[in-house]
């Protein structure tokens, strides 16, 4: 059940757009009268200019029919760029809260779950009210109106056109029911096919290196063949389709004229009328055909409205809490049980220990005892699902991720960096940046002189994830992001793993002046190069703490134990 409050949100989107619809729906009023131009001026050329061979008449009608033609063109004009700028509102409004909704979709959901959907959804809603969609709606009530025009030419012409237009929505009808579940199952294979293609991109060299290339082409071209052969089926019959709807209208069009023409013939309607009908059908029609065209639109819309509601709602946080001063004393986790987002199964389980300021611990463990799961706990990525983990006493949800941010230096295991400058990536991307902060940071980190040494120094562009440095480049960078701004609680996950022994010392130095500084640093470690600058060590196994205390202390019980166990 969604909250009032967050449904306003996109209902009072869709409110600030209330008046400029309103004159979208005063100018269909007007443009659809103006409409009538073309048949009118038909229907007094057949029956007032040819008989009576007035040229002046004839003058005086041409000049009428542009100026309402002109007039109409404005107005077009005018409504298209009202659309546009209701699309444009919605973007301002919703923009900002579905990108952060995005951005908060991996740290609650599963992996697969945890997809762009809700960007998709809004440029849905926004590309159709800003699209044909509304106008199509707006035409929609006038169509009797032009109905009651051809029933006044005569009941015959009205019945034909309303006969012809029940038969169009019949095969609309067919048409979408025919083709659901095939365009269900076409998108379903083609999003398939994409992300096996994003695979072997991002698996490349590998594929290449193991010989792998022709056996991943062969399962790409199998699955192809599939989307390629639903993809020609659903072509033809919806190209099918789209052949009958257009033969039965211009059918129906020539059949009008025809019953025109032998209503004059028999003096039960004018020559103009027979012309003006014709034409007028045309018109009748092009509402229907319109909705027709924008109904999937419509549906799609309303569909991606809803969903966009619904994860809005689910990931608001209209609490604002009250603002804390930045963390100084203690990190204190008691009781804690993570599960992966998405999933009910612990990782880990009861863990509890406490640091004050100026102590460094380091978590080992064999590989899924999880370790970076709790590294990701106690940053906040993971939220606990029982227990607490409390900077100076207080909750990390009593804090706004924002505020706290600066005060958390996080590295994970698997370094990300972002398309801009090394200063940028850094600094956090942070507006307002001072130089020396960042190269105190580098140089911390032990990567100021590496960067130096780059074409543009601080100023070099590494691409989307770092593309253009190693490994190891990349983990120093980002263990110097992590030390921007000399931050409180110094996380970092297995931080050795691409470093050669100049970079291992470097971190070793970096964790000793951040604990002189006042830091709590927290080190996820497989090698014990690591554990050269902590003096705590927490040892995990099965998701649970079996043992924590002073380091030296922990490693030689660890290792009598491992010796005790082997003899």
């Amino acid at each position: 059940m969604m909250t009032d409050g967050r449904r306003s949100l996109v209902a009072a989107a869709l409110r600030q757009t209330r008046k400029a619809f309103i004159g979208v729906a005063a100018l269909s009023a007007v443009t659809n009268l103006l409409m009538l131009t073309g048949p009118l001026f038909m229907m007094q050329v057949y029956d007032r200019v040819l008989a009576s061979r007035s040229v002046p008449t004839l003058v005086a009608l041409s000049i009428l029919a542009i100026a309402l033609y002109l007039f109409l063109g404005l107005l077009e004009v005018i409504r298209s760029r009202i659309l546009t700028q209701i699309g444009h509102r919605l973007e301002e409004e919703l923009g900002g809260p579905t990108f952060d909704t995005v951005l908060k979709l991996p740290l609650r959901m599963s992996k697969k779950e945890a997809i762009a959907q809700p960007l998709r959804d809004l440029d849905q809603v926004r590309q159709f009210m800003s699209g044909q969609g509304p106008v199509a709606i707006c035409d929609m009530p006038w169509l009797p109106v032009y109905l009651a025009i051809l029933f006044l030419f005569h009941s015959f012409l009205g019945w034909i056109t309303v006969a012809g237009a029940v038969i169009l929505l019949a095969l609309t009808l067919v048409s979408e029911v025919t083709l659901r579940q095939p365009m269900q199952r076409l998108a379903q294979l083609g999003g398939n096919r994409s992300e096996f293609i994003e695979a072997g991109r991002r698996n490349a060299e590998a594929l290449h290196a193991m010989g792998m290339s022709g056996a991943y082409a062969a399962r790409w071209h199998e699955m192809n063949a599939g989307y390629v052969d639903v993809q020609r089926r659903t072509s033809d019959a919806s190209s099918g389709f789209a052949a009958a709807s257009k033969i039965f209208r211009l059918a129906l069009q020539s059949a009008v004229l025809a019953l025109g023409a032998w209503l004059a013939i028999y003096q039960l309607a004018s020559p103009g009328a027979m012309i003006a009908s014709s034409i007028l059908t045309s018109r009748a029609l092009a509402p229907i055909e319109q909705a027709v065209a924008q109904w999937r639109g419509f549906v799609n819309a309303r569909q991606a409205r809803r969903r966009l509601e619904s994860v809005l709602d689910k990931f608001s946080e209209d609490r604002q809490p009250m603002p804390l001063p930045a963390p100084r004393q203690t990190l204190d986790a008691a009781g804690l049980v993570v599960a992966a987002p998405g999933s009910n199964a612990a990782i880990v389980r009861d863990v509890s220990f406490k640091l004050a300021a100026g102590q460094g611990v380091g978590i080992i463990g064999p590989s899924g005892s999880g370790k970076s799961t709790l590294a990701r706990a106690l940053v906040g990525v993971w939220p606990p699902a029982r227990g607490t983990i409390r900077l100076d006493g207080a909750e990390l949800g009593q804090w706004e991720p924002e505020s706290l941010g600066p005060s958390i230096g996080y590295l994970p295991q698997g370094v990300d960096l972002f398309d801009g400058t090394i200063a940028e990536n850094i600094s956090r991307f942070a507006k307002d940046v001072d130089p020396a902060a960042i190269i105190e940071a580098a140089e911390q980190a032990g990567v100021h002189q590496l960067i130096l040494s780059m074409p543009e120094g601080y100023d070099t562009r590494i691409g989307a994830a770092g593309a253009i440095l190693s490994a190891g480049q990349r983990q120093r960078i980002g263990l110097a992001r992590a030390l921007y701004g000399k931050p409180f609680l110094l996380v970092l996950d297995e931080p050795n793993a691409s470093l050669d022994a100049e970079g291992e010392a470097a971190l070793t130095n970096a964790i000793l002046a951040a604990r002189k500084t006042g830091a709590i640093v927290v080190v996820i470690a497989h090698r014990p190069n690591a554990l050269a600058a902590v003096d705590q060590v927490l040892v995990m196994a099965e998701g649970r703490a079996v043992a924590f205390g002073p380091r030296d202390e922990v490693l030689r019980k660890t290792t009598v134990r491992a010796v005790s166990e082997t003899a």
